[in-house]
């Protein structure tokens, strides 16, 4: 009876979902692929390791990324354009003020927050990293976090506040404005040459074959325990409960008395923390900075969030990982100038076999 009830349930999958039934297929056999090429050494095993490594460093930075765009829609519901450049204007905030602190007394202020421009203070000159300047660095991801708040809040006030009452899709227009402006306004400050950030001798442990670097462990820790704080603060806080209702029904939070204006301001302030954080640690992971970073960033995050489920915050982190990890994984087979491509074809192929995402779309928790 049970064999055929399991049957059965095969037999209506196929009929209802073959897509689901192909792609499935298709992964078992690529993970079978993974497992006969290891074991006829086509692959080292320390080769393998690194991609799963080097996935979890890009999966964590797109899932950081990620948290403070599905926040603005499951709260707005618009698809923000300028989260790119608010992640650029974190990254450059933070780095303007770890120059600034690394080297006040020896060099000139100007030169330093610069960041490393034609006429700034070389890196190498500073010798940034997380061991020579730990403080020089936290001190530039709690600012990085904060004027990404403000700068966050004040766009809002100015450009989204006033349209609140507009659909989604005038929403992302503005958004895009808001985009370009940061950008042009970044170029005119900073120039458009990539800068770079670090310097020294920048710590690597090798373990079992595999190199792992520190500000790659830095970034993994840093973003993980980020994670963590927004999963507490939307669980296990009355901030977080009012998210998580709004996200489900702004109506209905309005009529049982919470404060929507107010939480929409929170929902900014902590998107826009997060994706500050997130924009300082993918510059020190990468060791260089240019005005383009976040807008380069923008589609995989995108398809991070989409994979997860657009709007849902946890979708964000795990659509970010499972990106980043399978994304590196195609090493196996393709070159990696077409890591994009596959990033890409893993967000179509979700939105064939599950549209709504992991997580199921529009939710908070």
């Amino acid at each position: 009876m049970a064999a055929r009830d399991y049957y059965s349930r095969g037999q209506n999958l196929v009929y209802n979902r073959p897509v689901l039934v192909i792609f499935a297929v298709i992964g078992v056999f690529l993970v079978f692929d993974i497992l006969r090429q290891v074991g006829t050494g086509t692959v080292a095993i320390t080769d393998l390791m690194s991609y799963l490594w080097n996935g979890l460093v890009l999966g964590m930075s797109l899932g950081l990324a990620g948290v403070g765009l599905s926040m603005t829609y499951s709260i707005l519901n618009f698809a923000n354009f300028a989260h790119g450049d608010l992640i650029t204007s974190g990254a450059f905030a933070g780095w303007a003020t770890a120059f600034l602190i690394a080297g006040l007394g020896e060099f000139s202020v100007e030169s330093l927050i610069l960041i490393g421009g034609p006429i700034a203070v070389g890196s190498n000159e500073l010798g940034i990293n997380v061991v020579n300047t730990p403080l020089a660095l936290l001190a530039g991801l709690l600012v990085a976090a904060v004027l990404t708040a403000a700068l966050s809040l004040l766009l809002d006030r100015i450009v989204f506040r006033p349209m609140r009452s507009a659909d989604g899709v005038t929403l992302m227009i503005a958004s895009v404005g808001v985009a370009l402006f940061l950008r042009n306004f970044l170029t005119y400050s900073f120039l458009t040459d990539s800068r770079g950030l670090t310097g020294g001798n920048v710590p690597q442990f090798t373990v079992a074959g595999v190199t792992f670097g520190g500000h790659q462990i830095t970034l993994v820790v840093v973003a993980a325990l980020l994670m963590l704080g927004t999963h507490i603060l939307l669980q296990y806080t009355k901030i977080g409960t009012a998210m998580r209702a709004m996200a489900a029904n702004k109506d209905l939070a309005k009529v049982t008395g919470i404060p929507t204006e107010r939480v929409v301001k929170l929902t900014w302030i902590i998107g826009g923390g997060l994706t500050g954080c997130a924009g300082f640690l993918i510059a020190l992971q990468q060791g260089t900075l240019t005005v383009t970073m976040g807008w380069d960033l923008l589609l995989l995050v995108f398809a991070a969030v989409i994979l997860g489920g657009v709007g849902s915050i946890y979708g964000a982190m795990v659509g970010g990982v499972i990106l980043g990890l399978a994304s590196r994984l195609a090493l196996v087979w393709i070159p990696a100038s077409f890591l994009l491509v596959a990033a890409f074809v893993i967000m179509i192929v979700m939105l064939l076999v599950r549209p709504s995402g992991l997580f199921s779309g529009r939710t908070t928790a």
